[in-house]
């Protein structure tokens, strides 16, 4: 699987008419690839990542990733697509409360019925990415239960479960100190390398930049080398 993103472009309505945020955007990225992304706020960071998880469509330009350009797809096919092409990552961790941490990890395969036996597999690789995040003991805790590192990693296993190989990450260490931040950016990294995908991550922090061998900053709508 590759990306390949040509001349993206985006602008949103306002009361003085339309304002540009993204202009023209080139990137591309293979397996094992990961891309750190920063620049100051509002300057279209989030809005890229929005693009390329196919849930906004750009206004002008192409986005081809593993040979289909999202925008191109159906609503069902689209949605498919996205489940499993790509993982999701945020700076609030977006666990569901009421479900324990082995639930949380799982709940991307809740869209689709599957049989007993694709359902046992998911489950054993679901308690597998739990064990190398460092959450083996923690499985049946609830989300409240957990520190904000430990919510996060548990965000990380769910968001690799179905094996996307794009993963996108906006600030997913912003709410989190130092130590952890640097604690989770490197799990991050180790755990999308150690499948093969493909990862960006949006940050603010440039010691959370430095550890990734390609980085971009968002300027004028587009990016050029950090």
């Amino acid at each position: 699987m590759a990306l390949r993103v040509r001349q993206v472009s985006k602008s949103f309505a306002s009361a003085a008419g339309q304002v540009p945020v993204l202009a023209g955007v080139d990137l591309d990225m293979a397996p094992g690839d990961a891309v750190a992304l920063t620049g100051p706020s509002g300057s279209g960071k989030s809005t890229l990542l929005h693009l390329l998880g196919a849930l906004e469509k750009p206004d002008a330009g192409a986005i081809d990733l593993d040979g289909a350009d999202p925008a191109n797809l159906a609503p069902d096919a689209l949605a498919d697509f996205r489940n499993h092409k790509i993982g999701f990552i945020f700076q609030d961790h977006h666990l569901l409360p009421q479900c324990t941490v082995l639930e949380n990890v799982l709940s991307p395969a809740w869209a689709n019925r599957r049989p007993a036996g694709e359902s046992a597999a998911l489950e054993a690789r679901a308690r597998d990415l739990l064990a190398r995040v460092g959450l083996a003991a923690r499985v049946d805790h609830l989300p409240a239960a957990l520190s904000g590192g430990e919510r996060q990693r548990a965000a990380v296993a769910r968001a690799l479960l179905l094996r996307p190989g794009l993963v996108l990450a906006d600030e997913p260490t912003g709410n989190l100190d130092r130590a952890s931040a640097l604690s989770v950016a490197r799990m991050l990294l180790e755990m999308v390398a150690g499948e093969n995908a493909m990862l960006l991550v949006v940050t603010h922090s440039p010691e959370i930049a430095g550890l990734f061998s390609r980085r971009y900053r968002m300027e004028e709508g587009r990016l050029a080398p950090a």
